[in-house]
This record gives C-alpha cells, sequence and structure tokens, in this order.
C-alpha cells in the first residue's frame, strides 16, 4: 500500500510537467509549418532560431566538402538552417546547419551547438549567465565575504538582520523562503524533468500561463519574490535609517544568495525538500509570533501584545 501511494504522489507531482504537442493532423498547416513544430518539440528549437556564440571560438563544417571550415568568435550571431540526420556518426547523429552571413554556412553536431550557443533571447541569456559556473562560484564567495563581516559587525554593533534582531516585518524571511522555494522547484525540473526546462530555455517567457504546472509555479514564484522584495524595501526605508536600511540589504543579499545555492545542492540529493519543509515551519512560527501582537502603541507605533505600558518609549496605551 505504502508504495502505491509513493507511485501515485510521482504522479501528481509529475502531471502536467511536459509541454503538450501541437496537433498536427490539420489539413490548413503546410508540410513546411508541421515539420517546424516537430523539430521545436523534439528539439526544443527549429528554424531560423537565433543563436549566439559563447565559447571563444567555434568551427562550422562546410560539408559536403570535408576539412573546410568557417570559424566563429564569441559574440558572432547565427540562424538556425536546417537539419540532417547521419545515422552512421557515432558521436552525434543530428547535424544542425548554421548561418552566420548569406557565404558563411557551416554544419555543426547538435551536442557541440547546445554547449557552445545560447539563445539570443535575453532571458535565456541570463539564465545562462546566472548557471554558468565560474559565475556561481564568484556569486558564492561575494556572498560568504559579505555575510561573514556583516555576521562580525552584528556581533559588535548589534546590527539588525534577517530572524536575528530582525525588523517588525515579516517580508525579508518571506523574500528568503520565496527564493528557497524557487531554488527547490527550479532544481527539481533539472532532476525530474529536464526536457521541459530545456524547452523553456530555449523559449523563454515571462507568462506564468500555457506553460507546464512545475514551470507555472516556478514562474510565480519569481513574480512573487519581486513583490515581496519591494514590500521589503518599503519596510526597511520604513523602520530603519538609510545606513542601517543597506546594511541590512546586504545581509538579506547574502542569504537570499546562500539559500539559493544551499538548496539547489540538497534537491539534487533528494534532501531539499525536508530543509524547504522546516524552512516553511519556521517562518509559520514568526508569522503566529507576529500575529499575537494586537495593538500598537499610539505614540512611537510599536506593536504591543496588549494594552497598558509601552516597553519601547514608556506611554500609557488604555
Amino acid at each position: 500500500m505504502k508504495t502505491v501511494m509513493n507511485l501515485l504522489l510521482c504522479l501528481l507531482l509529475l502531471s502536467s510537467c511536459y509541454y503538450k504537442a501541437p496537433a498536427l493532423d490539420s489539413e490548413e498547416l503546410s508540410k513546411k509549418t508541421k515539420d517546424s513544430l516537430t523539430y521545436l518539440y523534439e528539439r526544443h528549437y527549429t528554424w531560423n532560431t537565433n543563436l549566439e556564440v559563447v565559447d571563444d571560438s567555434i568551427s562550422l563544417e562546410c560539408l559536403p566538402i570535408k576539412d573546410t571550415f568557417i570559424q566563429l568568435n564569441k559574440g558572432d550571431r547565427v540562424v538556425v538552417a536546417e537539419f540532417a540526420v547521419h545515422p552512421a556518426d557515432s558521436v552525434d547523429s543530428v547535424w544542425v546547419k548554421l548561418a552566420h552571413t548569406q557565404d558563411e554556412q557551416g554544419w555543426i553536431r547538435e551536442k557541440e551547438l547546445k554547449k557552445s550557443f545560447v539563445p539570443t533571447d535575453s532571458i535565456s541569456q541570463a539564465i545562462h549567465l546566472f548557471s554558468d559556473t565560474h559565475a556561481s562560484y564568484f556569486i558564492i564567495i561575494f556572498a560568504l565575504f559579505v555575510g561573514v563581516y556583516l555576521f562580525r559587525a552584528f556581533r559588535r554593533k548589534q546590527l539588525q538582520m534577517v530572524y536575528f534582531n530582525d525588523i517588525d516585518s515579516v517580508y525579508p524571511l518571506f523574500l528568503c523562503l520565496l527564493m528557497a522555494f524557487s531554488a527547490t522547484i527550479y532544481e527539481s525540473m533539472q532532476v525530474f524533468v529536464p526536457e521541459t526546462w530545456e524547452h523553456f530555455y530555449f523559449n523563454p517567457t515571462l507568462s506564468p500561463f500555457k506553460v507546464p504546472f512545475i514551470l507555472s509555479v516556478f514562474l510565480l514564484s519569481i513574480w512573487l519574490f519581486l513583490i515581496v522584495a519591494l514590500a521589503v524595501l518599503d519596510d526597511l526605508f520604513r523602520q530603519l535609517t538609510p545606513a542601517a536600511a543597506i546594511f541590512y540589504l546586504l545581509g538579506l543579499m547574502s542569504c537570499c544568495i546562500f539559500c539559493y545555492f544551499f538548496f539547489i545542492l540538497m534537491t539534487h540529493i533528494y534532501i531539499g525538500y525536508l530543509f524547504l519543509a522546516f524552512f516553511m515551519l519556521v517562518f509559520a512560527k514568526k508569522v503566529h509570533r507576529n500575529i499575537g501582537y494586537k495593538y500598537r502603541c499610539g505614540r512611537c507605533g510599536e506593536k504591543l501584545k496588549q494594552k497598558g505600558v509601552c516597553p519601547h518609549c514608556g506611554a500609557i496605551n488604555e
């Protein structure tokens, strides 16, 4: 029974996780359009897809003339012109023809294409930059440096930080939770439905509609993250001085970066979900504590659990 329940849970979680291929039996569609849509949902890109070189240099082979190549450099843009299948090729049977100019066209294996090119769409390029290994190392080191510096300052000067000596708001911790949730969903797609993420990478959108359910949840979490970030800024500069708010923001940024990489690593080994559940419990307790404050001081505006003498300014509230 336990095994059956686990299987049902997996089916529920993975339902609507894939893009639905369009119906290609319509007589109104031309053969070229049908072929283009077929390539789009099989390869995740199709004819006339614009790509940009991200490697220092790449060579395109001028088939059918052997040992003749076209050299492309980093930043050069190409467009997908044709597909070909070579079953005898033991490395990769799928070859793609790319056109840099009318006169500069050549072929490349699909594996090399996906490794050396990125779509020209700004969202795809942002995804590539954020997932780049060298950029990730830099971000981690920066976050650790800032986090350690602020923690030392916090110990000496009692600066306000997320969760520790926090401001009177649940939004900063909620922002970290949203980052952890988004990272968990992102890595879940990488582990369980990588083709769905690859299709999104080549055909990005900011709309959470008309995409698979798991992508819709991911995009909604990103939009909610931006909205909560604005709420954090409003609360910060209303409660703290500009200097204290800047230090708080640096600490909050370090916490968000830590949550992102921590939950990606933990989700990859399947225990990130337990940490996420624990994080949700911590957040729920903080919200419950905030709900316990029913009143505000009439003089200083601080929250009070009951009427009487304000512990912050000494005013009597009746």
